[in-house]
């Protein structure tokens, strides 16, 4: 896999926005991806050292519109922490 068909798109939230100032960032990435490529794909797209990656698999929301019911897909999230000596990533430094 491309690195960038590993990494989806970042997670925007309170409480991610809160973890950028412990130098963790969040993202979603491909359900068949480990640890060790998303490691390696952060550190290639972003130029940064990564210290750790956390991940989990998130389940869809059931959703319902009148009579009809639907599921949203289900995804997985990384939270990836970045070492301390290591530059932050500049696409969230604009969010803040």
């Amino acid at each position: 896999m491309k690195n960038f068909d590993i990494i989806i798109r970042p997670i925007i939230t309170e409480q991610s926005m809160m973890d950028m100032e412990n130098n963790k960032y969040t993202f979603e990435v491909a359900k068949t991806s480990n640890k060790s490529e998303i490691k390696k794909a952060i550190e290639a797209i972003f130029s940064v050292k990564v210290a750790k990656v956390n991940t989990m698999n998130m389940t869809g929301k059931v959703k319902r519109q009148g009579m009809n019911v639907g599921k949203r897909p289900n995804w997985k999230k990384a939270i990836v922490t970045l070492t301390d000596d290591s530059q932050p990533i500049e696409f969230f430094d604009s969010m803040q």
